[in-house]
């Protein structure tokens, strides 16, 4: 009884207490994963997310940043770059200028997410083949979860507690401890967050860089107020820069904060500033600059394919159809056009998205708080560094909308808008204690129950989801793995398929896959004739749910939708298209086809 007595003791006067502490919350945010994920889980439904996947997948077998999901104006931009090179191509000359019969290189991810995803993968135990009957990823015997998409979110779910640990040590800097932790509870209370972590998008990974980034613009900005030496505040700018172009490694569009970070130098750096501004571009430079090159080696273009974002979604290229182009006309007019583009899409960022950002109320606070001046200078200029990011963010945002943006206009990773939410919390959270400190309370208690209320009321959403129905994870339609990994299995690896849902195909199917040409004739045999075989033809509901006037009927006399009218309704394929034999049971939701019975052998 006495050593029991001691040992009460001891944890409660002496040091067991600290140990305890991290240990209860350890447990506390271990219950908290395993019951979001039990109930709002589900496997990746993103395109860019499953492109990036099996982009990772690739470089973790050592195939180089090579992809399976093969975009027609990839193979443009590639053929393009070998006729400048080379000079036009000869008549039979049998060279494939388009790299698609062996490895073909990405041209469309910036390389940081899928090289870190690939050593992620070579550590955990994912299996990548659907495995039928009774296991922890089947329920009932029947297809539940796709093990490698669940420690996707894992990974990325890591990537939140950093973000939020960082979150917490940038307010304690700032703030206090009540600031820090009301922080760090807002953010990972923020239900978006959550579901950019089991999305499979590289944000969180930006959010961090993010959060980095600015904590070394904090630390400048204080060495320059207390006269550091040049060697510390050089090296303060040298990772400025190092994470600058980290950013840009994981999203091009990251390049929009450079302007912000180096005003941001000039004006709190009275010393040296310029030779420091040098270093953080040279530093930058340094690190993006072999991946430009790799880039326009390959296309002749420094971002590849995402460099022509910002023509997608006009006019002349709606939807994806410059993505599923094998010769685009881009003409002088297309200039205009992104314009008017970027303005149309900023008024719908002010008027919808902006006010709501993160989905939570802090970012009132944060915008109110502008108008509050704080003793700090620091906190001052680091506010209106935030505030300085966020014209630059919804101008980029918006001249980069694509038709990913459309189809998940706020899940999806052309949303840049996310990335300063982090610091809107912490300056919100300082506002709302500024203006708590204001008020007069009778008793201590009102005041720890008036923060309960703040941070209930803006963690609600995240809260509702632990008692909402649990969420199915197979992400159909059009998604469903079984089906898409069955019908990959009847193609040898070094066969080309065709699908609406090319980066499904590459990602659980493991198949090289080309998007759905523009039409049924000339682009499918330009193809078929000249780059390589096309030997299955799958489609889904992302075409066979499709619009009937005004995508199928519409969309040109030789369009799959017309295509799929003529094969359904006459019960005959096309007489010169060289694909013929379907299995049983796909119509109507699906549509499959290939040049022999494969399903057979």
């Amino acid at each position: 009884m006495i050593h029991i007595q001691d040992w009460v003791h001891r944890l409660e006067e002496g040091g067991g207490l600290r140990l305890l502490r991290p240990v209860l919350l350890g447990l506390v945010l271990l219950g908290i994963v395993v019951s979001y994920n039990l109930r709002g889980f589900h496997d990746l439904s993103n395109p860019e997310a499953m492109d990036a996947a099996q982009v990772a997948r690739n470089v973790a077998q050592h195939r180089g940043f090579s992809t399976l999901f093969i975009r027609p104006f990839s193979v443009y931009l590639l053929q393009h770059a070998a006729e400048d090179r080379l000079g036009p191509t000869p008549a039979g000359d049998t060279t494939d200028r388009a790299q698609v019969r062996g490895l073909h290189p990405d041209l469309a991810n910036p390389p940081l997410y899928p090289l870190l995803l690939a050593g992620w993968m070579k550590i955990t135990p994912a299996d990548y083949a659907v495995h039928p009957g009774r296991s922890i990823w089947n329920r009932g015997g029947s297809f539940w979860v796709y093990p490698p998409d669940f420690f996707l979110s894992l990974f990325n779910q890591a990537l939140l507690f950093l973000a939020a640990g960082l979150v917490f040590r940038l307010a304690r800097r700032l703030f206090d401890a009540p600031v820090a932790w009301t922080s760090a509870a807002l953010f990972l209370g923020t239900d978006l967050f959550w579901r950019f972590a089991i999305s499979g998008l590289p944000t969180l990974l930006l959010i961090v860089i993010f959060l980095l980034l600015v904590g070394c613009l904090a630390s400048l900005e204080t060495g320059a107020r207390d006269n550091a030496s040049f060697g510390r505040l050089a090296a303060l700018a040298a990772a400025t820069g190092l994470l600058a172009g980290l950013g840009a490694l994981t999203r091009y569009s990251f390049l929009c904060l450079v302007p912000p970070v180096l005003a941001f130098v000039v004006l709190c750096v009275p010393r040296q500033r310029s030779l420091l501004c040098a270093i953080v571009l040279l530093v930058g430079g340094a690190v993006i600059t072999p991946w430009l090159w790799r880039n326009y080696h390959l296309s002749h273009t420094l971002f590849g394919t995402a460099g022509f974002a910002p023509i997608e979604m006009t006019p002349q290229f709606v939807e994806f159809r410059l993505q599923r182009s094998l010769k685009p006309v881009i003409s002088s007019w297309d200039g205009y056009q992104v314009w008017f583009k970027t303005l149309k899409n900023t008024r719908a960022l002010l008027q919808d998205e902006l006010p709501r950002l993160g989905g939570n109320w802090v970012i009132a606070f944060f915008f109110a708080g502008l108008m509050i001046r704080f003793n700090n200078p620091k906190l001052n200029r680091l506010r209106w560094f935030v505030a300085g990011c966020l014209p630059l963010l919804v101008f980029s945002q918006a001249m980069g909308r694509t038709q990913i943006s459309e189809a998940s206009p706020v899940l999806n990773g052309e949303n840049l808008l996310i990335l300063v939410m982090p610091l809107i919390i912490i300056f919100g959270v300082a506002v709302f204690y500024v203006l708590m400190d204001q008020m007069v309370l009778q008793h201590p208690a009102f005041r720890v129950m008036l923060i309960g209320v703040f941070c209930t009321v803006t963690c609600l959403p995240m809260i509702l989801t632990f008692f909402a129905d649990r969420t199915m994870a197979p992400a159909y339609p059009p998604y469903y793995p079984p089906t898409i990994q069955g019908v990959a299995n009847w193609m040898h690896e070094d066969e080309l398929m065709m699908s609406d849902i090319p980066w499904a195909v590459a990602w659980y199917g493991k198949r090289q896959c080309i998007w759905t040409t523009l039409n049924t004739q000339e682009d499918f045999f330009a193809v078929y004739d000249y780059i390589k075989p096309v030997r299955a033809l799958y489609l889904t509901p992302e075409t066979l749910d499709s619009r009937f006037l005004s995508q199928w009927v519409r969309a040109s006399e030789h369009s799959w939708g017309t295509f799929i009218l003529e094969t359904v309704n006459r019960q005959q394929i096309p007489a010169n298209f060289p694909l013929r034999q379907a299995p049983s049971g796909f119509l109507p939701e699906q549509f499959f086809l290939t040049d022999r019975e494969r399903w057979k052998q």
